[in-house]
Order: structure tokens, then sequence, then C-alpha cells
């Protein structure tokens, strides 16, 4: 699993969905390594994101705005705002004891620099959970089955 980037200096950046009713801070680095993986969801939904220790995010309003989706093996919890639908941060099936955080939902003024690391995530839907191999290249031509059906659970 990718972390927010290389140790050092960890600043704190604040967000939110759209519509303002889910907001959070979360401690990472101002250069973030966003991973750009290619599993079912984040193919669908656009779905880049930063990973940091559930440690170094807090929740700060929200929580009951938030709604949560799983398919699959259900260990991702997908959470959205249910007024406006912005995705802000996740907790990946790859690693529960994190939140996957969307950079374009920081606030302004904190990321110094972003750069993307490709994820091949169509392996952990597949049944290696755990196990993610990150490519240069795009590992959807490798995809064969189908995915999992979705289950939406409020």
């Amino acid at each position: 699993m990718v972390h927010a980037s290389k140790p050092g200096v960890l600043v704190r950046h604040m967000g939110g969905c759209h519509c303002g009713l889910v907001r959070f801070q979360v401690m990472a680095p101002a250069t973030l390594n966003v991973v750009d993986c290619n599993c079912s969801m984040c193919v669908k939904k656009q779905n880049k994101h930063f990973v940091v220790p559930l440690s170094q995010f807090k929740l700060l309003s929200g929580h009951d705005a938030l709604t949560t989706y799983t398919f699959n093996t259900h260990r991702a919890k997908h959470t959205f705002c249910s007024t406006c639908g912005a995705q802000p941060f996740f907790i990946p099936d790859t690693c529960t004891e994190s939140f996957g955080i969307a950079p374009h939902c920081l606030d302004e003024g904190t990321v110094k620099k972003v750069t993307y690391v490709k994820q091949d995530g169509r392996k952990a839907e597949k049944g290696t959970p755990g196990k993610v191999t990150f490519v240069k290249q795009d590992g959807r031509k490798a995809e064969k089955g189908t995915p999992g059906k979705g289950k939406d659970k409020k």
C-alpha cells in the first residue's frame, strides 16, 4: 500500500464534500503520492486517492450525512455525502486500517505537489486481498471475469 508520501513533516490538510456537510482534517505530507487504481469502483468513480493511517484522519462534521456502499468482499467502505454525493474519503479493502483520501476534496493551499502511482486493484477483486501490485501500464488488459454484485448499505 502506498501511503501519503515519504517520511517527513506532516501538514494539516482540511477538506470536505461539495455541499460542506462533511468536513475532515488529515495529517499528511505536502507532497502526495496519489493512487490511480483500476478496480471496478475506482474506474467508475475516477477515484484517485492517497492513503493515510486511521490515526492521521479526523472527521470534524457530517457523520450523520454519510452513507456507505460496499460490494464484492465488503471490506472496503465507500462513504459518500448523502446530500451532494461527493466521496471525500473511504476505507480501502486492501488496507482497512487506513483511509483513502480524495485529494480533489482538500481545501486549497496545503498541497505542494501530486504524483500518481498506478495500482492494479483488479487483482484484489479477484480474490487476492491485501496484495496490491503497482504497475506502470494499464492492468485492465488482463481483466477477465465479472465484477461483484453491488450492494447498497445505509
